[in-house]
């Protein structure tokens, strides 16, 4: 017989307690962090980690400490549109004109729509509208909606479903999130009451079981790119043209693998 020797201090704690004091654990083990670290490092933020890792404090910390050092890598929040804007030239990404019915952001994908050869271009574009994507988020909401279209897709050209899946799920998604993900046909019933449950069908397209029209326009897209652009500067504060404490993440380097953010 083996016994779990219970801690007093947590014994009849409420869930929101726990929460509360698993919250301050994470807080108090990053130490203290400056200039990006820090404006990244958001209460919401760490309580987004914690959901992703089931409140464990100890995954949560390792998660989030390798996404502070891939970004002060990576640098995501310096990449600018007209970097990139090549790559948005068939619409093959974009940030959609319209919310889901949680007011999540909504990303289209058309991976039929490819128009470049370069890997670590594609990648910087898909990482620029995912910031994007977090910049345009209202007020308190957490989470983005992507949809994915696979019409003029081919296996013959392209790497085939399983592996793509499986590239998303290592370096993209954890597997609690790859649970949320749908597949859905626009002539299926089920798909379509699917859809209508998160979407307003005026404003889904019609490949996803809408009534609307997909729509695509790079000039008016790069013009609203380049005004995000601005307001991408001044929240992290390149329009004052300050360089102190922003050196990246003042993290402890450890020896694992690095790997690019989970979300």
């Amino acid at each position: 017989m083996f016994f779990r020797k219970s801690n007093p201090s947590h014994d009849g704690e409420s869930v929101e307690l726990q929460k509360e004091r698993k919250f301050n654990e994470l807080k108090a083990s990053l130490g203290p962090l400056s200039g990006r670290s820090l404006q990244y490092c958001t209460d919401a933020c760490l309580k987004r980690y914690l959901e992703a890792r089931n409140w464990n404090v100890d995954k949560s910390k390792k998660m989030l400490e390798e996404t502070l050092r891939w970004r002060s890598s990576y640098k995501p929040e310096e990449i600018r549109w007209h970097e990139v804007a090549i790559e948005g030239e068939t619409g093959k990404v974009y940030r959609a004109n319209f919310h889901d019915r949680h007011g999540r952001t909504v990303l289209i994908l058309r991976p039929g729509m490819q128009n470049t050869t370069s890997m670590d271009n594609q990648i910087k574009h898909l990482v620029y509208l995912i910031e994007n994507a977090i910049l345009n988020l209202p007020e308190g909401q957490e989470q983005m909606a992507w949809l994915i279209d696979f019409s003029g897709w081919s296996l013959s050209t392209n790497v085939p479903i399983k592996s793509a899946r499986d590239t998303v799920v290592k370096y993209f998604l954890d597997p609690k999130t790859f649970q949320k993900v749908k597949f859905v046909y626009p002539k299926n019933k089920d798909s379509v009451e699917l859809m209508r449950s998160y979407f307003d069908v005026d404003n889904l397209p019609t490949e996803f079981g809408g009534k609307a029209t997909l729509q695509y326009d790079h000039e008016e897209f790069s013009r609203q790119m380049a005004q995000d652009d601005v307001k991408s500067a001044k929240l992290w504060g390149f329009d004052k043209h300050q360089s102190n404490g922003f050196g990246g993440a003042e993290v402890a380097p450890e020896p694992e693998c690095l790997a690019p953010p989970l979300s």
